[in-house]
């Protein structure tokens, strides 16, 4: 998915984008990686492992979603100021393919910035045998908010 040239309000988005996603346990369990880190652009890999499959030895549509969630939401977060976080407020997942793959890549990718509203997209790469076939798409949007304590 291409990006257009966004420009972040934060110069120091990328170390903010690292610190937030090294916090989140979620990405943990999963043992999720960052593996593109751009204004308005985030990749997000994983491995295939028992413990994130259904009954069919597919990665859990569960996973796949939560994994693309947090793309859409850091590839927001790349663009918001210093001292704003960023709360999905809705998305809608279109499962496309079985997640079969020894490796994912969630890619999110914003659409429309906004000061308040944030529009994301994403996809999910199911990597197997070496090859990238397109397992799922998501419509994201986002909340910018600032002033209440919330972490990054």
């Amino acid at each position: 998915m291409t990006v257009p040239r966004l420009d972040p309000a934060n110069s120091d988005f990328a170390r903010r984008v690292r610190d937030s996603f090294a916090r989140q346990g979620a990405m943990h369990t999963l043992g999720a990686e960052l593996s593109l880190l751009e204004p308005g652009a985030v990749d997000v890999c994983l491995d295939w492992a028992p413990g994130l499959t259904q009954q069919h030895g597919f990665l859990h549509a569960g996973m796949v979603s939560t994994a693309l969630d947090s793309a859409c939401g850091y590839a927001g977060l790349t663009l918001m100021p210093a001292d704003a976080a960023v709360l999905t407020i809705e998305f809608k997942i279109n499962l496309l393919a079985p997640a079969k793959g020894q490796r994912f890549r969630m890619e999110g990718r914003v659409i429309k910035p906004g000061r308040t509203i944030i529009v994301t997209e994403g996809r999910a790469y199911a990597i197997d045998e070496g090859r990238e076939k397109l397992i799922a798409t998501m419509g994201c949007t986002l909340m910018c908010v600032q002033g209440r304590d919330l972490a990054d």
